[in-house]
């Protein structure tokens, strides 16, 4: 039996390490050079906020993470709450829809969600890397969706406090051009 849960354990680490190489070949991709700054400002605002939700869904037991990288400093997932989530987020700010219709702009917030979210089940339901225990997944998708629109209101704000005021490369959800 013991050797069953190690092959697990590697299987787990190996889509992990997937998962990181493809995450990071996304943000290479998509990040233009000249918004490096944005980027680091959008990542480490998103880990400031996964960290927060992160660690209360884990001292609440309402998931957990059986294979993670730290097992003894937090019961957090290291690869989810501080690297693949805050860096979607850069894909999500950097590449959003700005001068779109209202209609193009929604489908995006609830796209980055919706596809994450059914990762994550998919992820729940094969490997060990999570387990929801007091949880569903609609409450992985309002969290996702109302973490990314808190970021884009930050990074809004950000680029209006670069900019002197000017917020016209920066609309929100419902600003038109």
């Amino acid at each position: 039996m013991q050797s069953r849960l190690d092959v697990f354990m590697t299987m787990d680490r190996i889509i992990l390490i997937g998962i990181w190489i493809v995450t990071s070949v996304l943000v290479i991709i998509t990040t233009p050079r000249n918004k490096m700054r944005e980027a680091i400002v959008i990542f480490l605002f998103k880990q400031a906020l996964t960290w927060l939700f992160g660690f209360l869904v884990v001292q609440y037991k309402l998931l957990e993470y059986p294979v993670r990288e730290f097992p003894y400093a937090s019961r957090s997932s290291f690869s989810f709450e501080y690297f693949i989530y805050p860096s979607i987020c850069i894909v999500f700010n950097l590449r959003f829809p700005e001068n779109k219709s209202v209609v193009h702009k929604t489908l995006w917030y609830l796209f980055f969600p919706s596809w994450m979210t059914a990762a994550e089940v998919l992820l729940e339901k094969h490997t060990h890397l999570i387990r929801y225990i007091n949880w569903h997944w609609y409450w992985s998708w309002g969290s996702l969706l109302f973490t990314f629109y808190l970021s884009r209101l930050f990074y809004l704000w950000f680029m209006k406090k670069q900019t002197g005021g000017s917020t016209s490369k920066c609309t929100g959800l419902f600003n038109q051009q």
